[in-house]
């Protein structure tokens, strides 16, 4: 939607009907009053968004960096919002509108309910200084080239952390070892304090991996794919059937339980990728670039059962290139030539490329200014 908004004229189609032909700052200008940003508390973020989005007043909502930007309906109160959220002490902050609220908007606002997929995670032991995933100068060579150099990272209980970068930076690689599907050439990939070298076996049951390019088999059906899986999970009986009802009824694939998931629309593929990583309910969720190539209304539904399973204490990490999925995460580690160039919260990147003609950044600022600044320090050497 972004290169959506450098064109000059944009058609917008849904279920084979044109809703909308023109300029697409025409489409945004008619946002204009209804985009807002809620400061919220750090550790209350995702469960103030959940909350907001069963609301009446809203139609969209999105986390971004430490705010919640809100969408709101025409003439919507907002003390009654502030008032259902037990946040009547804030204000909400008017937002230049977008044109991807425009979309959302146009399609009838993003998911108003909550997570299906949370309400059947078991809730998990909160301990937030708890050490889940660790990587110590994490390299991986092949020949003399260091696809990962050196990297160092902590990720603790129930939080999101993110690897963004350019493609060919390392993300994957270093997700790669971290998961146990790759083993590094020096240094320790750790989950729950145990070494993936010597320790695969044990970790695997905790994990769930959902990989870039669905790890599903086109040629089975989506009720044989679900079966599979749970079965490679150790799942059997009655506890596999139970477990496959409740992933059909979380995710809606009763009509099409029986099509081959090779027919599928990529949005559907993506939901049963993620049906089947979840079977043996880990505690701890890696995701490869999850939504690449679907659009904004199943990408606000995946991250809607994402941040439903953190609140329930599932740790996750994730590698992507969307900035508005960077804008999820509690921390994010920016991958660059196989080294981690920066690390912090979505704001902390943002505030170290403030500038007096940019006082604002987006993650996509941050993103190219720390990368092309890191390009010209290695250029000074």
């Amino acid at each position: 939607l972004d290169e959506a908004q450098q064109c000059k004229n944009v058609l917008l189609l849904n279920k084979g009907k044109q809703l909308y032909s023109g300029a697409p700052e025409v489409l945004t200008q008619k946002m204009a009053g209804r985009s807002y940003l809620l400061d919220a508390p750090a550790n209350q973020k995702r469960t103030v968004l959940q909350n907001a989005l069963v609301l009446p007043e809203t139609t969209d909502g999105v986390i971004q960096g430490r705010y919640i930007r809100l969408i709101l309906k025409p003439n919507a109160s907002q003390a009654n919002l502030l008032a259902a959220l037990d946040m009547s002490d804030k204000k909400l902050i008017e937002a230049q509108p977008r044109f991807e609220d425009a979309f959302i908007d146009l399609l009838g606002g993003g998911p108003s309910h909550r997570s299906e997929l949370a309400a059947i995670v078991p809730q998990i032991p909160a301990n937030p200084q708890e050490t889940v995933i660790e990587a110590r100068n994490l390299t991986k060579k092949f020949a003399q080239f260091a696809a990962t150099d050196r990297v160092n990272f902590q990720v603790k209980r129930g939080e999101i952390f993110g690897l963004l970068g350019p493609n060919g930076a390392g993300k994957s690689t270093t997700f790669k070892m971290m998961c146990a599907l790759m083993k590094p050439t020096d240094g320790q990939a750790l989950v729950l304090g145990m070494d993936l070298k010597t320790s695969s076996n044990k970790v695997r049951q905790h994990l769930g991996y959902m990989a870039q390019k669905f790890s599903l088999y086109g040629n089975l059906k989506v009720g044989q794919n679900l079966k599979f899986f749970s079965g490679v999970y150790g799942l059997h009986h009655k506890q596999q059937s139970s477990k496959i009802q409740e992933m059909v009824d979380a995710f809606n694939f009763t009509p099409i339980i029986n099509q081959v998931t090779d027919s599928l629309p990529l949005g559907y593929k993506q939901r049963l990728a993620l049906a089947c990583s979840l079977m043996h309910e880990p505690d701890i969720l890696f995701l490869d670039e999850p939504t690449s190539g679907v659009d904004p209304l199943t990408r606000r539904e995946f991250w809607l059962h994402i941040n439903g399973m953190v609140d329930k204490g599932v740790t996750v990490m994730v590698t992507t290139h969307f900035m508005d999925e960077a804008e999820y995460c509690d921390r994010i580690g920016l991958v660059y030539h196989g080294k981690i160039i920066a690390a912090g919260t979505p704001d902390e990147l943002k505030q170290q490329v403030v500038t007096n003609d940019n006082p604002d950044p987006s993650m996509e600022d941050a993103f190219i200014g720390l990368i092309n600044r890191y390009d010209k320090q290695q250029e000074a050497q």
